[in-house]
């Protein structure tokens, strides 16, 4: 792990969308002006995406990242249950590594993404994907669908 450099404060700041799976978590990627989110690749969880942070804190680092949108899967009553809790534990560790690691001006917030893996296989299917391929796409996707959702709401 790299420790942050300060003298990249002038490079473009991008905003990081994270779909977290018990095989894979899913990463987007905005554009610059915030406009667009389009798919930055899976990290393999292995069964324990708690053990992801460390390598989202090095995406983070490489790709000039400023804001963090975590998928929040709440139940459709809204409430929290164990997905969710988990997904808030996950982004309190990663707080609290970006603090220690010196990335005290990136900001992590959760989003309700109730429905978000529905939407995204539904825009993989309609791209022409075979459902056999959505699995390893799913979940990048999946972020893509959350960071675009923040960045909307953000206009």
């Amino acid at each position: 792990m790299a420790v942050h450099d300060d003298s990249q404060v002038d490079a473009p700041s991008v905003w990081m969308g994270v779909d977290l799976g018990n095989a894979r978590v899913g990463l987007a990627l905005s554009d610059p002006e915030l406009t667009f989110a389009h798919p930055a690749g899976n990290i393999r969880a292995y069964g324990d995406y708690s053990m992801t942070v460390e390598d989202v804190i090095d995406r983070i680092e490489d790709d000039h990242v400023s804001h963090v949108v975590v998928g929040h899967p709440l139940l459709l009553s809204g409430k929290e249950g164990e997905s969710a809790r988990k997904a808030g534990a996950w982004a309190d560790r990663l707080r609290y590594r970006l603090a220690v690691e010196g990335f005290d001006d990136v900001t992590v917030e959760l989003l309700d993404e109730r429905l978000t893996t529905v939407t995204a296989h539904h825009q993989l299917s309609e791209a022409g994907m075979s459902m056999r391929r959505h699995r390893s796409s799913v979940d990048q996707q999946s972020a893509v669908v959350i960071l675009q959702t923040a960045l909307d709401a953000r206009r």
